[in-house]
């Protein structure tokens, strides 16, 4: 990865962040939390909300490069939509390029690329978004219980069920079916919970998440206290063994740059994909920051370390 050590060489830079997703408040949390960091830094940065204001920004001349902090789809700039944009204007960015972030945000797109590789993932069955209820609980027969439903193109915890009884089953098809997009029903696998970040080619050290409720939902994400974050999550051929495993689905989707891979470890030791996030949060309740200052890179370090993954002559 190219490194740097003069800010002046970023030119004036975009922070991207808010735009109109689901996760509009996550990405402003970050935003605010990265434009800081750079400023801190001595980089020309400066804070852009949405992905119209930055277009008009970027083709008036006024930015060198973006750092793109936005989360979500439709408008939320993981998609590959900005991604293309910025590439078709010739402006380096932060992160993953036009098939990385649209094959990362489309869950069940990721899922079928890892089992064609024979990686392991959950299994699963798309529902499209109209579908009936026969169809849905057809679905949850094949899958069986427990299972989780969830929007297909979402982050953030947003729309997330976990089923146990079929009387549950459409209530949560229900609240999935608030988001934009199609469904995702794939078994609930019942374990721990880990995380792996990843900065240019370097795998940072796993995190083993313990929410003190049941689950790692939104309200323990990013705003209880009392989650319990264990880096690295695991140890010896276990550790080396999740981060191998993050690395290759982050390649099998066509990453680049920076990203988080989410993965369950079942009860019987087996690791199983869950997603890949191509801008994850960067708060100060967010997962990449705590990987990186466990290798001893701070906040400020990392985000500096994101920006320079744009000087390798603009995403792939």
């Amino acid at each position: 990865m190219s490194r740097a050590d003069d800010p002046r060489v970023f030119g004036r830079v975009a922070v991207v962040m808010g735009g109109g997703s689901a996760e509009r408040e996550v990405s402003l949390m970050s935003g605010r939390g990265v434009l800081d960091a750079l400023k801190s830094r001595g980089v020309d940065a400066h804070a852009i909300d949405g992905i119209p204001a930055l277009l008009d920004a970027v083709r008036a001349g006024h930015f060198a490069r973006v750092f793109n902090i936005l989360h979500g789809q439709h408008g939320g700039g993981e998609d590959g939509v900005l991604q293309g944009a910025l590439q078709s204007l010739g402006i380096p960015f932060t992160g993953s390029g036009v098939l990385g972030s649209a094959l990362s945000m489309d869950k069940v797109r990721s899922k079928w690329v890892w089992s064609a590789l024979g990686l392991p993932t959950p299994r699963f069955v798309p529902l499209p978004r109209g579908a009936d209820e026969t169809r849905v609980h057809d679905a949850a027969h094949v899958i069986g219980l427990p299972l989780i439903v969830k929007p297909a193109s979402e982050g953030s915890s947003v729309g997330v069920s976990r089923v146990f009884e079929e009387s549950d089953l459409d209530n949560a098809v229900a609240l999935a079916r608030r988001y934009p997009g199609d469904l995702l029903m794939e078994t609930l696998i019942e374990g721990e919970e880990l995380t792996v970040s990843i900065l240019g080619r370097e795998v940072l050290p796993s995190i083993k998440i313990v929410p003190k409720g049941a689950y790692y939902d939104y309200n323990a994400k990013y705003v209880a206290e009392d989650t319990q974050y264990l880096c690295p999550g695991l140890q010896g051929d276990a550790e080396n063994e999740v981060r191998a495993l993050a690395l290759r689905a982050f390649d099998a989707l066509g990453c680049s740059g920076w990203g988080r891979v989410d993965v369950m470890r079942d009860r019987d030791g087996n690791h199983w994909l869950l997603e890949v996030n191509t801008a994850p949060g960067m708060t100060s309740h967010s997962l990449v920051p705590k990987a990186a200052a466990a290798v001893g890179i701070g906040y400020e370090e990392l985000c500096w370390r994101v920006l320079e993954t744009s000087l390798e002559g603009g995403a792939a």
